[in-house]
């Protein structure tokens, strides 16, 4: 039998190694088409109404909605790709949206969840917030390419099937590609209530993509589902820019200083963006981040 092992690791690995090639031109193949289509939208005339190099797209079918967001950032993907691909990062990143109010990483035999509580603007307690267990994996890593995806079956208002996935590459030695792509379902009853919550508290509430133009030349930007999604995928994108930003402090100084990014990134876009006023959100934000951690530290 003995003798035989060494037979039996020959032929394991040389079943691995095809798929080991097979995983990493997969991975190369992802990273060139994520290149392309940036350099697709970074040609395309009137596309970036940002002023720097971020690309938001969106659509809407009859039974959900889909932000796209393609962006550079001044970090090499060294640092970029190594913060992103921890759950427990992606807790430090998710609460940095108002609409988050804890999240807890928990990795077991069967994968990663995230255990996101979903909430109002304000501060509020989590017995009435809604929770959504997140399932989080890395689908692809490499030297030169990471995925991270995140599901949930379901969530608020009869939404389902949310998606959150990252794609990071490097463009350079000192920045990274990024592309955020956030998504969701309903059917006839989360669509009449996701209506309503658009009709009533969230009537005044637009998006980024301009459907026209006004008389006077000014922009006419869409509402509905489509201004819904475009707004919390940019708030998703942000935070993940706020965190990675964050890192050139010291640790002890960094939830203070991605709090605060965070807050004047979404200033930019106050049309679109603004709720609260910065101490209102920083105060909520503190108790919140102390709340998950506390968690954390409970056996």
């Amino acid at each position: 039998m003995l003798r035989l092992l060494p037979v039996a690791l020959a032929c394991c690995a040389a079943g691995l190694a095809p798929a080991a090639e097979s995983a990493a031109n997969a991975a190369a193949n992802a990273a060139a088409a994520l290149r392309a289509d940036y350099e697709v939208l970074h040609q395309r005339p009137g596309s970036n109404p940002f002023q720097r190099p971020l690309y938001l797209e969106s659509a809407e079918t009859a039974d959900g909605v889909a932000g796209s967001i393609h962006a550079l950032v001044d970090h090499p993907f060294a640092l970029a790709g190594s913060e992103l691909d921890g759950p427990a990062r992606w807790c430090d990143i998710l609460l940095l949206h108002l609409n988050i109010k804890y999240c807890r990483a928990a990795t077991d035999g069967s994968g990663s969840t995230l255990r996101v509580y979903i909430g109002k603007k304000h501060e509020q307690p989590l017995d009435d917030a809604y929770p959504v267990d997140f399932a989080w994996r890395v689908a692809a890593a490499s030297p030169d390419y990471l995925k991270v995806m995140l599901s949930a079956d379901e969530g608020p208002l009869s939404t389902r099937d949310y998606r959150i996935t990252l794609e990071a590459v490097p463009l350079d030695g000192s920045r990274t590609l990024l592309h955020l792509a956030y998504s969701y379902g309903y059917g006839f009853a989360g669509k009449v209530a996701m209506q309503a919550y658009l009709g009533t508290i969230a009537s005044d509430k637009l998006g980024f993509t301009v459907a026209g133009k006004q008389s006077d030349g000014r922009p006419i930007y869409i509402g509905g589902m489509r201004g819904l999604v475009e707004r919390n995928t940019m708030r998703y994108y942000l935070a993940i820019e706020s965190y990675l930003g964050a890192l050139s402090t010291p640790p002890q100084a960094r939830l203070e200083k991605s709090l605060h990014d965070w807050f004047a990134a979404i200033e930019r876009y106050p049309r679109q963006l603004h709720e609260l006023e910065r101490g209102e959100y920083l105060a909520m934000k503190r108790k919140e981040y102390l709340r998950a951690r506390a968690a954390v530290r409970t056996p």
